[in-house]
């Protein structure tokens, strides 16, 4: 796997650790409202509360296998499976919530996977 690579999928990484910070620990926040366009009393709420922290702790897994991957088995086949797993999963978020998805949180995962073939 070339530098490019392990740093753009580190990146991607971060990304979601990032996610699964404004979905789990500052859920109900201006950020966390601005970020999803969510008003804030609704973000309060319970249950829109607890899916938004589950929904947290997957991305929070997906970037930390992400960094296994990278650091500590260095394997490019993982790699490239948990790339193209998020840009299947922001393919789809984009197709059924907001189009922007695709590249807000598909972008960098597609260009690490581009650099994969290099």
């Amino acid at each position: 796997m070339n530098l490019i690579t392990k740093i753009l999928a580190i990146l991607v990484a971060l990304e979601f650790l990032y996610i699964m910070y404004i979905e789990t620990i500052i859920t109900t926040s201006e950020k966390t409202s601005k970020v999803f366009g969510i008003p804030t009393d609704i973000l309060q709420d319970k249950t829109v509360s607890t899916l938004l922290k589950n929904q947290g702790i997957y991305n929070g897994l997906i970037g930390v296998l992400i960094l296994i991957a990278v650091l500590v088995f260095a394997s490019k086949v993982a790699t490239i499976s948990l790339l193209i797993y998020v840009i299947l999963v922001a393919t789809y978020g984009s197709i059924t919530s907001n189009p922007k998805i695709i590249l807000m949180q598909g972008g960098l995962a597609i260009l690490a996977l581009i650099s994969t073939i290099f």
